[in-house]
């Protein structure tokens, strides 16, 4: 599979594309766009695996092509032989271990919002609306830890997660700290289960969650956590949670869990992933009085 002749790996007409090159230039611009277009993917992938389980496997698959390469230099037939089987079935694993990435991504790459926020941006008074409402999820999970009152709060962000909002209560009420607070009050109807938050709106309130059935995940967390987990997994949806037990905020992210975040550390993790960065650049210019008034 691996060859240890350079002119081998290299193309047969390599010493020809150059001179054509030379000749015909639009062929040298193609091949730039074809390289960026490449490069960009390459990047978005990165940014998608890195910080996940995904990306500690892609570094041992990494590592593993590079033992079969050197085998095969070296001359280790044996082992060289025995990687070169298991790498023909490469694909075939990789879509098996990152089902979870592959899904995500495929679904981020089919929404549009996404691209339309990569090239045209959000208008100043789209940005100073979510900003409003990052400031306002975050002052109600820092009253509900105070409070020692569970709490699940799911953001939904480019990929729609309309199969969960229908397993609860539809609200579509405007976000206000009072409101967040008074749904996870105990012994309400309300209270079990998370709320969801789509297009600047709660849209719903007690809706089920998959529960992440990871075996590594610490055994003192719980139903709130998993569930946090799970449904960052499946999704790009960014989850707040409030421990009952302990009142702790924490923030679930691509599977991920920050665990005992402060309310100032919460709303920077928000702003961050919520509002696309040419988007937060371009809200600099919103002066120092409105950010005031917007808190």
């Amino acid at each position: 599979m691996f060859n240890t002749n350079v002119d081998e790996i290299m193309p047969p007409s390599w010493e020809e594309y150059w001179v054509s090159l030379q000749n015909n230039p639009v062929t040298g611009i193609t091949s730039v766009i074809d390289i960026v277009i490449v490069l960009f993917f390459l990047v978005k992938a990165f940014k998608l695996l890195n910080g996940t389980r995904a990306w500690q496997l892609l570094k041992g698959i990494i590592v593993l092509i590079a033992i079969t390469f050197l085998s095969g230099l070296f001359q280790l037939k044996i082992l060289n032989y025995i990687l070169s089987t298991v790498m023909s079935y490469g694909i075939i694993l990789l879509i098996i271990v990152f089902q979870p990435e592959l899904r995500r991504g495929l679904e981020q790459l089919g929404t549009t919002n996404r691209f339309y926020r990569s090239f045209i941006g959000l208008d100043q008074d789209s940005i100073a609306k979510k900003k409003e409402n990052i400031y306002k999820i975050a002052i109600a999970a820092s009253d509900l830890s105070k409070q020692r009152k569970g709490a699940l709060i799911v953001i939904e962000r480019d990929i729609k997660i309309q199969d969960i909002i229908s397993t609860g209560i539809s609200m579509t009420s405007e976000i206000s700290p009072q409101l967040l607070v008074n749904i996870f009050e105990p012994n309400t109807p309300l209270h079990d289960g998370a709320v969801v938050i789509s297009e600047g709106k709660i849209a719903a309130a007690s809706c089920m969650l998959p529960l992440a059935d990871d075996k590594d995940i610490a055994r003192e967390l719980g139903t709130r956590h998993r569930a946090a987990i799970g449904i960052s997994k499946e999704s790009d949806a960014l989850v707040v949670i409030v421990s009952e037990e302990t009142g702790k905020m924490s923030i679930a992210k691509d599977g991920t869990l920050i665990a005992d975040v402060r309310e100032d550390v919460l709303r920077k993790i928000l702003l961050k992933n919520l509002i696309n960065e040419s988007s937060h650049l371009n809200s600099k210019k919103v002066s120092k009085d409105a950010e005031v008034k917007e808190v």
